[in-house]
């Protein structure tokens, strides 16, 4: 009997154990992995762009100043030239044979003046006679100088500093009076014409600034201002061409492709994040801004997309936390967990 009720006493307690046993909590989804970035205020630029070429605003034909025959061409194709360098020669010989014969009349004049003019001081001669004498004398040294200047004509040198984009004579040509010899490319100023359809035409405007860049130098982009707008010639449309005249930053070419964003407005002050923060729900365009923890969500007003990013006119304020990579799978008020930076090669490190 008192086996059975030490049995019966023992199996109370364990009744009793089991109905102080707590319940086991539902545990619910894992917070999600996300990257996180700040909403950042700037000045929004919003940009035309468009693809023209680089040509030169000074590309002078050089001439011969005088006739004759080529003795001797100092450049080719493509030489890059100094401003004052030789570029061919002709046979001086003719124009030195008169330089030399009119220097010597205009010697001989000067020294008959000279003379004129001390008997006229004397009384022996008029002052009609000396001022015919002054008018010989003024006449003989402008020949002469005439002569000279055309001995010197005959070394074609460069009016600019630049390239040789053209040749037009060898040696032995006879060259007449104001013949093309060269064409020359001077690459110290530039102007870039930049083609933009009709739709764009009441958005570009003198004076607006413009972003350039070319693939011949892509080092060194530079900005400058539209200086003119003006119709594409031979366009049957209304297209036209905005024209941005610049100093060369250096290394660009003439001829060469330029990529050029002119800015046409910019909203100050403008809200920015990753485009990919911005997710469609039912309630519409929404960002999930991360605290505690926890992902809210925000509906927003979007405006321009620009480089990755979107502007956010509604909803948002700068220096708020929103998802980025992992957005698109979160619910209000999503437990989340953030995802370490990527590293240098791009990919995340391992969460912990």
């Amino acid at each position: 009997m008192r086996a059975t009720l030490l049995i019966l006493f023992i199996a109370g307690l364990g009744l009793a154990g089991c109905g102080n046993k707590k319940p086991e909590e539902k545990k619910g989804p894992p917070p999600s992995l996300i990257t996180v970035a700040q909403a950042e205020a700037r000045d929004l630029e919003i940009t035309e762009e468009a693809v023209g070429e680089a040509d030169s605003t000074t590309a002078p034909k050089v001439a011969a100043e005088v006739a004759g025959r080529v003795l001797k061409v100092h450049v080719e194709v493509g030489d890059a030239v100094k401003r004052g360098q030789l570029l061919a020669e002709l046979d001086p010989g003719d124009y030195a044979a008169d330089a030399r014969r009119l220097e010597a009349q205009a010697v001989t004049q000067q020294k008959l003046t000279e003379r004129y003019r001390e008997l006229a001081r004397q009384g022996f001669i008029s002052s009609s006679r000396l001022e015919e004498v002054e008018a010989q004398n003024v006449a003989a040294q402008e020949v002469y100088a005439r002569a000279a200047r055309n001995l010197t004509r005959t070394r074609i040198v460069a009016p600019i500093s630049g390239r040789v984009d053209g040749r037009f004579i060898a040696q032995g040509d006879w060259i007449e009076l104001g013949k093309p010899a060269f064409q020359l490319t001077s690459s110290e100023r530039l102007r870039i014409r930049l083609p933009f359809p009709e739709t764009v035409a009441p958005r570009i405007k003198p004076g607006q600034a413009v972003y350039l860049a070319s693939p011949s130098a892509p080092d060194k982009p530079f900005t400058g201002k539209v200086s003119e707008v003006r119709p594409m010639v031979g366009s049957g449309s209304r297209a036209f061409d905005a024209i941005v005249e610049v100093d060369n930053p250096g290394d660009w070419k003439p001829g060469a492709s330029v990529t050029g964003r002119v800015v046409v407005e910019v909203h100050p002050g403008a809200v920015m994040v990753p485009e990919q923060s911005v997710v469609l729900r039912p309630a519409g365009k929404v960002v999930y801004v991360v605290g505690n923890g926890q992902a809210i969500q925000r509906v927003v007003r979007t405006g321009i997309k620009e480089r990755g990013q979107i502007e956010i006119l509604e909803g948002l304020k700068a220096g708020e936390t929103v998802a980025v990579d992992g957005a698109g799978f979160l619910s209000d008020r999503a437990k989340v967990s953030l995802l370490p930076p990527a590293d240098k090669t791009g990919q995340a490190g391992a969460a912990k």
